[in-house]
């Protein structure tokens, strides 16, 4: 069986993906200190970041635990930033392109204007699995 974010309804957004961000990048347990840490400038107050994870959890992206004795909570990924990507990439692909892999390569290979190059590593990656099969 497969999870995917069309069960539990889920994307990110673009504050909450910062936060996930910082978290995958980290590969610990993590503070609202820690994380604070690492935003770029201007870096939102403490209690933003800290709603930002309260929503992550209910979300269903992180867990926390308390920091050994102290009132501080620490913080963890649930979802590997590999797994969220294919969730939201199979959603793209089902909701946009009607479940067809090959219609979200063609919008790509043509919005995106890929050069010759690009074209022919595409053509690589697919020629590689092929032979792999």
């Amino acid at each position: 069986m497969k999870t995917s974010l069309k069960m539990k309804n889920k994307l990110l957004t673009k504050s909450e993906m910062q936060v996930m961000n910082i978290l995958w990048e980290m590969q610990q347990d993590a503070t609202i200190s820690d994380i604070l840490e690492r935003y770029p400038e201007p870096r939102p107050v403490y209690t933003t970041v800290a709603t930002f994870l309260r929503i992550l959890h209910q979300k269903g992206f992180v867990s926390y635990k308390r920091n050994g004795m102290g009132k501080q909570y620490v913080y963890s990924p649930i979802i590997s930033k590999a797994t969220y990507r294919r969730q939201v990439m199979e959603e793209v692909k089902d909701t946009c392109f009607d479940g067809s892999a090959k219609s979200l390569i063609d919008f790509f290979v043509k919005e995106e204007q890929l050069s010759a190059q690009e074209v022919e590593e595409l053509l690589a990656m697919i020629n590689d699995l092929e032979q792999h099969e």
